[in-house]
């Protein structure tokens, strides 16, 4: 394979898109020639930039009045340690036969100094646009770029960043994973702080759209920014104090955060459980000092952990003396050991110091969450150079433009690293989201210690991705208790939650579910109502079968009916018996003795007809008491309409000629009740053939309760047998109100009246109570209707004759 010098671009540090406007500030930088502050030529060059100082003095240009950056100050040791990282992996890309054999990996490293001006420039150092002119309006970066620390979910759109890449998930999907862990604790009311800048809008924002989705409410959503007045702090601090959240949502930078703990330590604010973002959720500077202990028992997403087999020999390796001239190396010890190369006294470096004994963030290897992001991105570069030259040598292709190659295979690259952590891109140029669950957790020197307490992993079914092992996380505060931070309590079953007016929908007040309606479960948003046949029970949180109702013989009411019909069959045998045994006597005789037998085991029927509207409708019951009704009481009125006749034809037959009683003699007489009787009997067997009465249930007069009631079935049917007992009664009043005066010392005439007019008042007044009366109370007017004129006939019909048999 033919070796040949192609420069790519290994960009590890915050991108700000891939065409940008260019300042005249970039653009006379340009014109600066520019030397990267650690570099080595191999047959492909990987160029890279690192922030190895936190700052930039800025001096301002004589001509244009802008500030242009000239030293860095502040020396970044974990900046460093990424750097080495960097040159670890493709050291052993080097040594490994396996991966771009004959192809050797070299490395050319700009430092941005924390400034964007810097950053763009150095980008364009590194592919060496030296003939760039002062007049450039327009930066365009066509080579590959691929970050291990920048997680703004706006570079997942290929679109404005066709060319970028990452190792380290997007913040969607961290956004994501918060809200899915908030949810998971059952916090559904939550504060958050964020950065004023592109990482903490874009996360926040992102993180809204997730707790939406998941129920999750704002309370208060702060804005800070590390240059930000110390106004705005107090400002936020204020904001969370009088907040009633308890669990408060940081999705913020370090650098950013710091300025806010100094104020809350200052105001003594505790019992709030922080939730964090990668940004700071694993830093050692904030968990070793003490001031921060009120951070104790937080909880956040950092990115996953990795081991490094080799890493930390390769890091306490490094020594100025390996390249004299480097002054980048030399500022490196100077900050790691405190010392200077330019002091020859007690302060000064010797070089004999040995990093292998040191124990600060460069030499410590047991956090390389962001060192392996590094780690993964060389070796997707060098996975997918393999690739690309495999292909054009088994083709006998020439190499055209390698950087427009590694855009084509980088996208479908797949490979897995000796973490055994399976590598490959998204359309979007993203990984695979894994974020380890990081827990706050205080040790014996007063520091805070970062433990793992669960996962999140995208690449898992959905209701895979958060794995929590609760019983090992400690809370904030001094219970030790998982905190509630609710807006409003739960609503516990059998009420529904109403949204407080004005407020977010986790502001609530708890409403009781009405009649007939329940929720079985907690925070129910309605009430739901039971089935027809079912009813809610006392505390509203489930279904039971409605009370069926009817008149049982058990009951009070029904027992005090029963008591009537008995005492009437009673007495109505008592008067069968005595008039039985004085059957020979003149007063009986005078009294149609047939028909009065035949009136007396009537209204027995009558009253224990009544005893079947008592007890659980059945079928048989239905079609039997409204029937047996019909029949026995037209039998009686019968009767008694006999009765009214003889009296009649009795009186006309005093009268000089008359010879009318031999048309109605004693045979005439019981085959007229006979024939009355039959009628109501036919129009009985007709109801019960077309459409007979049967069991029903009505729910609807009643919502808890269930009325057993016998449906007439056909309501002609029904008012035929109550309409011919109706007209059969009226005639006989007439009849009797006409004989009423008749000059006979044995004339009943008026009895029959009185004992008429008393049962047709009975019965009008039946019809409305029938009709209005509700349930069981229906029966019971109708019990008392059957009773009550069972007894006015007895009374009024029989009690005269023992009197004057007396």
């Amino acid at each position: 394979m033919a070796k040949r010098t192609v420069p790519l671009v290994l960009l590890l540090l915050v991108m700000y898109g891939v065409c940008v406007p260019a300042s005249a500030q970039v653009c006379r930088l340009l014109a600066k020639p520019a030397l990267p502050l650690l570099s080595t030529q191999k047959d492909i060059n990987i160029g890279a930039i690192f922030s190895f100082h936190r700052s930039a003095l800025l001096k301002m240009h004589p001509f244009t009045s802008e500030p242009e950056p000239t030293t860095c100050i502040s020396f970044n040791l974990r900046e460093f340690k990424f750097a080495q990282t960097l040159m670890f992996a493709i050291e052993e890309i080097n040594n490994n036969t396996q991966l771009l054999p004959g192809v050797s990996l070299g490395y050319k490293i700009y430092d941005s100094c924390s400034s964007i001006a810097l950053t763009i420039l150095s980008g364009m150092w590194i592919n060496e646009f030296k003939k760039w002119k002062k007049n450039v309006d327009i930066l365009c970066i066509f080579f590959l770029q691929i970050s291990h620390f920048a997680t703004c979910a706006c570079l997942s759109n290929r679109n404005i960043y066709p060319s970028f890449f990452r190792t380290i998930p997007s913040d969607y999907y961290q956004s994501r994973a918060l809200a899915q862990l908030v949810k998971h604790f059952g916090w559904t009311w939550v504060g958050m702080v964020r950065s004023r800048s592109d990482y903490g809008n874009n996360g926040i924002a992102a993180f809204e759209e997730a707790a939406k989705q998941e129920g999750i409410c704002i309370e208060y959503s702060e804005a800070i920014f590390k240059t930000d007045p110390q106004d705005q702090f107090l400002k936020t601090v204020e904001v969370i104090k009088k907040g009633t959240a308890r669990v408060v949502l940081a999705f913020i930078a370090l650098g950013d955060f710091v300025p806010l703990l100094k104020v809350i330590s200052q105001h003594n604010i505790t019992g709030i459980q922080w939730v964090g973002s990668e940004s700071w959720i694993t830093s050692r500077t904030l968990a070793e000092t003490k001031e921060y202990r009120f951070l104790s028992g937080a909880v956040g997403f950092a990115i996953a952990n990795a081991k490094l087999v080799g890493l930390r020999e390769f890091l306490v390796n490094v020594h100025p003396d390996q390249e004299p001239n480097n002054e980048l190396l030399k500022e490196f010890w100077e900050t790691a050991f405190q010392c200077s190369f330019s002091n020859n006294g007690s302060g000064g470096c010797t070089g004999s110091e040995r990093l292998a004994e040191l124990q600060n963030e460069y030499t410590d290897v047991s956090e390389l969450r962001i060192a392996n992001k590094v780690y993964t991105a060389v070796y997707a570069i060098a996975h997918t150079l393999h690739n690309i030259l495999k292909d054009i040598q088994s083709s006998t292709k020439k190499i055209m433009d390698l950087s427009y190659q590694v855009l084509e295979y980088i996208g479908v690259v797949k490979f897995t690293i000796k973490t055994g952590e399976e590598i490959f891109f998204d359309a979007s140029g993203d990984p695979v989201a894994r974020y380890d669950l990081v827990n706050w957790q205080p040790v014996q020197d007063g520091s805070l210690q970062f433990k793992n307490v669960g996962f999140y992993d995208s690449s898992l079914p959905s209701e895979q991705h958060l794995q929590v092992n609760q019983e090992h996380v400690l809370w904030a505060g001094d219970s030790g208790q998982l905190p509630v931070s609710v807006c409003s309590e739960s609503c516990p079953p059998g009420t529904r939650k109403a949204v407080q007016k004005g407020r977010p929908v986790c502001c609530y007040d708890c409403i009781p579910c009405g009649e007939g309606e329940i929720s079985n479960g907690t925070d129910s948003s309605d009430c739901f109502p039971c089935d027809l046949e079912y009813w809610s029970n006392e505390s509203k949180d489930r279904c039971v079968l409605k009370v069926i109702e009817f008149l049982s013989y058990t009951e009070i009411m029904g027992m005090v009916l029963c008591i009537f019909s008995f005492i009437g069959v009673l007495l109505t045998t008592i008067l069968s018996f005595l008039f039985y045994l004085h059957k020979e006597t003149p007063i009986v005789r005078a009294n149609n003795s047939e028909l009065s037998f035949l009136l007396l085991f009537s209204l027995t029927l009558c009253f224990l007809c009544s005893l079947t509207f008592i007890g659980q409708p059945t079928e048989w019951s239905c079609m039997l008491r409204h029937t047996a009704f019909g029949i026995t009481f037209v039998l009686c009125i019968s009767c008694i309409l006999g009765k009214t006749i003889v009296v009649l034809m009795a009186f006309k037959a005093t009268l000089p000629g008359s010879n009318v009683m031999k048309w109605f003699g004693p045979l005439q007489q019981q085959l007229s009740v006979v024939f009355l009787t039959l009628i109501q009997m036919i129009i009985c067997v007709l109801w019960l053939t077309i459409s007979p009465p049967f069991p029903y249930m009505n729910l609807s007069y009643y919502r808890e309760r269930i009325i057993l009631e016998c449906n007439v079935g056909s309501a002609l049917g029904f008012w035929a047998v109550l309409g011919y007992t109706g007209l059969l009664s009226i005639l006989c009043f007439v009849l009797a109100f006409l004989a009423r005066k008749l000059p006979d010392n044995f004339n009943e005439a008026k009895f029959i009246t009185f004992s008429m007019l008393i049962f047709c008042a009975v019965w009008l007044t039946f019809i409305p109570a029938y009709v209005s009366s509700p349930g069981k109370f229906t029966v019971a007017v109708e019990i008392f209707a059957i009773l009550a004129s069972s007894f006015g006939l007895l009374f009024c019909i029989f009690s005269p004759k023992f009197q004057d048999g007396c």
